[in-house]
């Protein structure tokens, strides 16, 4: 069962105007002294241990909107610096619209932002150590020295944000999510930021406890965390 919570659309479309200057056990269960004709094992279900970061609520710092204005980058450039500059800004402001939690960012396009109809550049967004790769493509309708320049700004890689990823485990399976079978959840302790290939298994882990669990006698039930195209997805470990 995979469960996947939308957050924003994966490629965001940019548009910049250009300013002057703007270039760009198992156990042996016997009676004490008999003797089985045979030998029975009894084999109890592995039981999976709990993780240690409980998930009790909604996480204070993943905010509402992503409009907010914790997630704005200033300063900001004005229209007649550098198209690359202004493009390098703007995905720090992407990043920081799709996860709603505030953080350290940077950007850096190595060669520039190619300000040609159809050209496709490579850029680089680094949010709490993460480093997601993103190829930001100029619209083939562009034409030089037109006051707008439009782009798509694609992410290659997704990023996951331990506190979103606690919060989208509460909204999914606490307490409001009308999920009778759900409770005690908890997750690894996750790094602050990870950038991972979409739908890839992150290698990291999430729990709750449920009636169903341990082959219906109750117990854990593991899901794996990754993340899609637009935010993070669960799925059950079977």
């Amino acid at each position: 069962m995979h469960y996947t919570k939308k957050l924003i659309g994966l490629a965001a479309v940019g548009i910049l105007a250009v300013g002057c200057g703007s270039g760009d056990s198992s156990g042996t269960a016997s009676a004490a002294g008999s003797k089985p004709d045979t030998a029975q094992e009894t084999t109890a279900a592995p039981q999976a241990a709990p993780l240690p970061v409980a998930v009790d609520g909604p996480q204070k710092d993943v905010l509402d909107s992503s409009s907010d204005g914790q997630l704005k980058v200033l300063p900001k450039p004005d229209n007649s610096a550098p198209f690359t500059e202004r493009v390098e800004h703007k995905l720090q402001e992407q990043v920081l619209g799709r996860v709603k939690v505030p953080g350290k960012t940077s950007a850096e396009c190595p060669d520039g932002v190619t300000q040609k109809a159809g050209a496709v550049s490579t850029c680089n967004v680094t949010y709490e150590g993460a480093v997601i790769p993103y190829e930001v493509k100029i619209s083939d309708s562009y034409k030089e020295g037109g006051f707008m320049t439009f782009y798509n700004a694609k992410p290659l890689k997704g990023l996951l944000v331990a506190k979103v990823v606690y919060d989208q485990l509460f909204e999914q399976y606490g307490s409001g999510s009308g999920r009778s079978d759900a409770s005690k959840l908890a997750c690894e302790a996750f790094p602050a930021a990870t950038a991972v290939d979409f739908e890839a298994d992150s290698g990291l882990t999430c729990q709750y406890w449920s009636k169903y669990g341990n082959e219906g006698d109750g117990g854990y039930e593991t899901l794996r965390v990754k993340a899609g195209p637009y935010g993070t997805s669960f799925e059950q470990v079977r």
